[in-house]
């Protein structure tokens, strides 16, 4: 008997490479969504006996859908595939009925596994040359890198909400390719009024590129609270400024050093760093960004990470020159 089955993700290439990775021989008949809204709809017309599950997503993420699935108790049951491997939202979407969570980039051996254990196959072989090939269409270099920022920003995530024993805010990376000059009109920090902002180079196997921090002021309270500074000199401009300073250095050490790091593990590539440099503090983003090469047109990736219970917002961005794209087109190619 045909088993139906929805992947939900809002990448094609993530959708793609799930299904590359499921058993093969396996009667199962594949729709897919590009969103939690869609996939409720596809559970409600009978296409869902199992559901692959993303949880960041647009217009309705994963954990809304389970919401949806409890509240309106539809009938499927829902494996969680995600880059964000906190152990809060582990506990969260086992808490909202999920079946089991499997870690990006899924594979077929933790698929498999996950399958037979809860007796929905009774075994397992690797699909045929055929069955691959109905995967086989064209992903755009966006969608490729959409996904490869996902896996690390769900590995710098975990990393940050363990040092400071909080939940992050994960959410859908953004993919600029655009002139130097007008990624001040996209950003999100664009209307934000006062801002501090870091920036490191790095390069490495023909991939070049800065990656920039910007931190709401109303933020550096919160987040100085959060990584246990020292609060009793708050009352001086002076020593407060300081401190703001080196939450900032802080936080960008944190949040730039793990996402390059998980990007380079991805893509086999190794960069080199620079020193960081301060762009400034309590200023709007044009000043901070300037306009160095404002011609040149640039690969910008927007990862507006946040802590909701915290009261903190902050925006990475990572520019890569115009000059790297071929190679990055390369490297990300060979994860298809």
């Amino acid at each position: 008997m045909t088993t139906p089955i929805v992947i939900c993700d809002d990448s094609s290439f993530a959708r793609k490479q799930m299904a590359r990775a499921l058993p093969g021989s396996w009667d199962i008949e594949i729709s897919f969504a590009n969103h939690g809204g869609e996939a409720i709809e596809l559970i409600k017309a009978g296409k869902a006996d199992i559901l692959f599950l993303d949880l960041n997503m647009p217009v309705m993420d994963g954990y809304a859908v389970l919401e949806a699935i409890r509240t309106e108790d539809l009938p499927t049951m829902v494996l969680v595939v995600s880059g964000d491997i906190q152990p809060e939202a582990y506990k969260r979407v086992k808490d909202l009925g999920a079946l089991d969570f499997i870690k990006k980039p899924a594979t077929t051996e933790k698929i498999t596994e996950i399958l037979l254990s809860y007796g929905i196959i009774s075994a397992s072989q690797p699909q045929t040359e055929t069955e691959l090939a109905r995967f086989d269409e064209e992903v755009a270099l966006t969608d490729l890198i959409q996904e490869v920022v996902n896996v690390s920003m769900g590995q710098t995530g975990s990393l940050l909400a363990g040092l400071l024993n909080t939940f992050i805010h994960l959410p859908v990376p953004k993919i600029h390719i655009k002139p130097y000059n007008e990624l001040k009109e996209v950003l999100a920090s664009k209307d934000a009024t006062s801002l501090s902002g870091v920036s490191q180079g790095f390069n490495g196997s023909g991939i070049a590129g800065e990656a920039i921090l910007l931190v709401g002021d109303e933020s550096f309270p919160h987040m100085s609270r959060l990584m246990q500074y020292d609060q009793m000199s708050s009352g001086q401009s002076d020593a407060t400024t300081n401190n703001d300073l080196e939450v900032l250095m802080d936080l960008s050490g944190i949040l730039i050093g793990a996402c390059l790091k998980g990007i380079a593990e991805q893509l086999d590539v190794e960069f080199s760093y620079s020193h960081p440099v301060i762009l400034g503090q309590k200023k709007g983003l044009p000043p901070l960004l300037g306009s160095p090469n404002q011609q040149q047109k640039v690969l910008a990736i927007e990862i507006d990470y946040g802590i909701p219970d915290h009261q903190v917002e902050c925006d990475l961005i990572l520019v890569l020159t115009e000059d790297s794209l071929p190679v990055l087109t390369e490297r990300a190619g060979y994860l298809k």
